[in-house]
C-alpha cells in the first residue's frame, strides 16, 4: 500500500499501535494498515520495536510515530467526529472517556494518549450554521455542556 500524499502524523510515547487499534475498533471507516518496526536503535527505542503505525481514523490517513516522551498532544489538534444522534454521540464519548480518557467542555474529550476529540452532533453544527438567535441560543446551551446533549440543543434552537 502506498502512503497518502498528505497524512496526519501523531506522536506517541511507545503506544502508537495500541492507539491505532483502539481507533480502528471504535470508529467506522478506520483500520490499522501497517506496523513498521525500527531497523536499528533510535533515541526512544531499540531495533525491532514498533516505530511507525499506518492507520485511518474515519477515513483520514494517519501515521503514528513512537517518538518517545519529548512531545505531548494538546488541544491545538483534535479529531472532530460528526454524529447523527445522541446514541452515536454517547457511543463515541463513552468509548474515549471510558478507555482511560477524560471529559472536557463543549463536546471535547481526550483519549488516554492525550489526543483531543470533538464529538459533535450534526444538530449542533446545523444550529450554528443557521445563524441569528437560533445559533446564539444553541451556542449558549453548548457552552454549559461537557458531552453534547442533542435534545437540549434542539430545545435551544426552538427557543
Amino acid at each position: 500500500m502506498t502512503m497518502a500524499k498528505n497524512t496526519v502524523c501523531l506522536w506517541y510515547d511507545g503506544e502508537a499501535e495500541a492507539a491505532a487499534r483502539f481507533y480502528a475498533e471504535t470508529f467506522p471507516d478506520s483500520a490499522v494498515t501497517a506496523v513498521r518496526h525500527a531497523p536499528s536503535d533510535f533515541p526512544s527505542g531499540k531495533a525491532g520495536d514498533v516505530l511507525l503505525v499506518e492507520f485511518t481514523v474515519a477515513g483520514i490517513p494517519c501515521l503514528g510515530l513512537n517518538g518517545g516522551p519529548t512531545f505531548r498532544h494538546n488541544e491545538a489538534f483534535s479529531f472532530q467526529i460528526a454524529t447523527d444522534d445522541q446514541e452515536e454521540t454517547d457511543r463515541y464519548w463513552d468509548a474515549i472517556v471510558g478507555n482511560g480518557g477524560q471529559e472536557s467542555a463543549c463536546g471535547w474529550c481526550k483519549d488516554r494518549w492525550g489526543v483531543s476529540w470533538q464529538i459533535t452532533p450534526r444538530v449542533l453544527t446545523d444550529a450554528l450554521a443557521a445563524g441569528g438567535d437560533e445559533a446564539k441560543r444553541a451556542f449558549e446551551a453548548m457552552m454549559e455542556m461537557t458531552r453534547i446533549d442533542v435534545a437540549a440543543i434542539e430545545a435551544a434552537r426552538r427557543g
